[in-house]
């Protein structure tokens, strides 16, 4: 069964029991992850438990397809529900997955799969969302302002605060990362000790100075700068870090979509651009106020929305095999450099 949006939430929560196979897949890796853990724990309290819970690999299924059948088909030592996971799935699991499936299995097993950024065409993918008898749950990449909710439930957990522009900025750092978030709280939490102030922007940059946002603020600000060659070489170094594609992507859309907010508000209004900026959500942040003010200055809001369509052309064209996504990416940053 193919999940809607909608659906996700509710799903996670109870889980539908004719769904023996559930797979998580995503861009958003470490939303995958703790989604996987969230649906293994709804069978067992311990993923790692030898006598009710089994862990396998794709490297491992594609030696020896056979495994795979005999963990699915075994009984829990202890009775109750038997979990078996599966991570990094290649491509011969499909065809065991499938077969598996077609035996219509008994609610004795739950397989969770943990996947990758499976296409609509990839196998697996397909057989979850077809089959009657399982689940796909996608895990995008999320925006700031869904980030940013995360964020202050992680901290609710805590029993900690943080003020709006440390959450902001933790938005921005994070990259959309929800297992990265998760570890950054509990590294705010350690650094903050037995302070119970509400955590500032300047405990958050010495704590957490190390999650990548400046280089993504880099990129944005020198892209829509008239800075080629720091756009350049900031993408580089993106790149080199294992920064997902998708992610600096969405930045740029994103990071656009707001310039071009408001200009479009500032030209259909008339309204000065602090006035205009008002309804941005999340607000700029206070250190690059100047810089997003000059470049909505700079840019008319047609030429604006030609480059937001750009994108989400780019966006489309990396989803397909053997497109140059990398280099079509850098062209549309120096092309924006360059205006």
């Amino acid at each position: 069964m193919k999940l809607t949006f909608r659906q996700i939430e509710p799903f996670l929560k109870n889980p539908d029991p004719a769904a023996r196979a559930i797979l998580v897949y995503g861009p958003d890796q470490g939303m995958v992850k703790e989604r996987a853990a969230l649906l293994g724990k709804k069978v067992v309290a311990d993923l790692n438990d030898p006598f009710n819970a089994a862990h396998l690999t794709g490297e491992v299924i594609e030696d020896d397809q056979s495994r795979f059948y005999d963990e699915v088909n075994a009984q829990s030592l202890m009775g109750g529900t038997r979990l078996v996971r599966v991570t990094d799935p290649g491509a011969r699991f499909a065809v065991a997955l499938k077969d598996w499936l077609k035996t219509n299995p008994s609610d004795g097993t739950l397989l969770v799969i943990e996947g990758g950024d499976l296409r609509p065409r990839d196998a697996i993918r397909k057989i979850c969302e077809e089959a009657v008898n399982a689940a796909a749950i996608p895990c995008y990449i999320q925006d700031e302002r869904d980030m940013a909710k995360f964020l202050r439930d992680l901290l609710s957990e805590t029993n900690r605060t943080a003020a709006n522009d440390t959450i902001n900025w933790l938005s921005g750092a994070l990259k959309g990362d929800r297992g990265r978030a998760r570890m950054e709280i509990e590294k705010l939490d350690l650094y903050k000790g037995t302070d119970t102030s509400p955590i500032t922007i300047n405990d958050a940059m010495e704590a957490c100075g190390d999650s990548g946002a400046q280089n993504l603020d880099d990129l944005l600000y020198a892209a829509t700068g008239r800075n080629p060659q720091k756009a350049l070489s900031t993408y580089t170094r993106l790149l080199a870090e294992d920064t997902e594609l998708i992610i600096i992507l969405r930045f740029l859309q994103n990071h656009l979509r707001r310039l071009h907010q408001v200009r479009a508000t500032m030209d259909e209004k008339g309204l000065p651009i602090d006035a205009a900026m008002k309804n941005l959500q999340p607000p700029v942040f206070f250190k690059v106020e100047d810089s997003f003010k000059t470049q909505v200055n700079r840019f008319p809001a047609a030429l604006l929305r030609k480059m937001l369509a750009r994108l989400n052309e780019i966006e489309a064209e990396t989803k397909k095999t053997g497109t140059p996504s990398e280099t079509l990416v850098a062209e549309t940053i120096l092309k924006l450099a360059s205006m």
